[in-house]
């Protein structure tokens, strides 16, 4: 991963790492002989052009252009011969002067020597040159000098510019974008899509814009599931009521005989419209918190739902094949609800005298639990939209609202797996909760 971390901190460490260098670097060179002897320009060439004076013109020319030179420069030079004495007089002042001058200054003389030595490419010979630059003059010199390590320091912060420049944009443009993002999805106009680009870095940001994309993903779809549900629920809530409106208008104009027809009427549609807002409750509860998760025995609470499934539809066979010690950690309300819902479900369309067969294994990190009759099953067109709310399949006669596969799908999905509805190879209808083992 191409961190965040990473790249901040090295262009940080670069820039003091460059600066740093730059400063020692400015530092020694301002204060070497090699960098005077080198850049000075009274001394540059002055060794190899009075060397060939000197021994082509001899010693008493060669002196007079070390007196000419120190008249014009303010530069004593002191020029020894490979046997340590001098080739010339030099331009150097009486000792006297030297000591009086040390004198004077106790702590720091007033000029800088510098020793240079120079081989003659004619005779072979070696020279010692030595300067005696006084401070003022180097000072001033200095002050003049500096264009170059200054120009050398200004391409650098034109550089750590250029990588501050690329580093803030390499993050500001990144949260400009996911702040263009939050408020969208503010407004509800989010397009997935506007954050592709942005996911696909290695980075910190491009793991935020993934998780952010996943976040939108999922607000969209329960938003477009809770529009989804509240168009459903009043198209569901109008067919019982205008029933029960007619009945109502009915029993009114009706006689004393033909009420007792009708108040059994209007209390099934009572009773329908109050299962239907139950599982209404039902569905909606799914997203709201349910607190933290509990081990969930499934073999206790299979046992309690076909114990309570043959109670109520004692002509219904039941067959339980339960791995024995399966757990899982969850919320037991919502698996109850589903695997009620499942059995319900199984119980209305399986024909009497074969058995509705319940199965739990765990499989790797999943535990499958399925529920499967032996009825018609259902149409291959119908198989990808069962499990919405309110969906029924064309031809069902079977009462329900089409919430019951809904909630079981719901409380799956809530506990990190699925549903997966199909129709059995060998006849009838198969729904399995994929769940995560605990």
């Amino acid at each position: 991963m191409r961190s965040l971390f990473w790249r901040i901190f090295a262009t940080f460490w670069l820039a003091i790492a460059l600066v740093a260098a730059l400063a020692i670097l400015l530092g020694r060179a301002l204060n070497q002989d090699a960098w005077i002897l080198s850049r000075h320009p009274a001394i540059r060439d002055l060794a190899e052009n009075w060397t060939l004076l000197y021994e082509r013109e001899g010693p008493i020319v060669a002196q007079r252009a070390l007196e000419i030179h120190r008249r014009n420069q303010h530069i004593d030079v002191q020029v020894l011969g490979e046997n340590g004495l001098p080739v010339v007089r030099g331009t150097f002042p009486p000792r006297a002067a030297v000591y009086e001058a040390r004198e004077r200054n106790a702590r720091r003389l007033p000029w800088r020597r510098i020793t240079a030595d120079y081989t003659s490419p004619e005779t072979g010979e070696t020279y010692l040159f030595i300067y005696r630059i006084p401070l003022p003059e180097l000072q001033a010199w200095h002050r003049g000098s500096l264009l170059w390590p200054l120009s050398a320091l200004g391409i650098a912060l034109i550089v750590l510019t250029g990588f501050s420049l690329l580093l803030t944009l390499s993050i500001t443009r990144p949260l400009d974008r996911l702040r263009k993002a939050v408020h969208d999805l503010g407004q509800t106009s989010y397009q997935q899509d506007s954050l592709a680009r942005l996911s696909k870095r290695g980075d910190e940001l491009g793991v935020l814009a993934r998780d952010f994309n996943r976040m939108g993903a999922r607000l969209q779809g329960l938003i477009g599931s809770q529009r989804q549900l509240l168009r459903d629920v009043s198209h569901e809530l109008r067919s019982p009521l205008a029933r029960l409106r007619v009945a109502l208008a009915l029993a009114e104009r009706a006689t004393p005989t033909e009420r007792e027809v009708i108040w059994p009427r209007l209390a099934r549609e009572c009773d329908r419209l109050e299962a239907l807002i139950s599982e209404i409750l039902e569905l909606a509860r799914l997203d709201a918190d349910p607190g933290p998760p509990r081990p969930v025995p499934l073999a206790d609470l299979l046992a309690s739902l076909t114990e309570h499934a043959q109670f109520y539809r004692p002509d219904q066979l039941l067959e339980v094949n339960a791995e024995p010690g399966l757990s899982l950690d969850g919320w037991p309300e919502m698996i109850e609800r589903a695997i009620d819902n499942l059995l319900r479900n199984a119980l209305r369309f399986n024909p009497v005298g074969k058995p509705v067969v319940i199965e739990a294994q765990r499989s790797g990190e999943r535990i499958h639990l399925s529920v499967r009759d032996h009825g018609p099953g259902a149409r291959d067109e119908d198989l990808p939209r069962l499990g919405e709310p309110f969906y029924r399949a064309a031809g069902q006669s079977e009462p329900g609202h089409g919430l019951g596969l809904a909630i079981a799908r719901r409380a799956a999905e809530r506990h990190g797996g699925e549903l997966h509805l199909a129709n059995h190879p060998d006849g009838g209808f198969v729904a399995t909760l994929l769940l995560p083992a605990g």
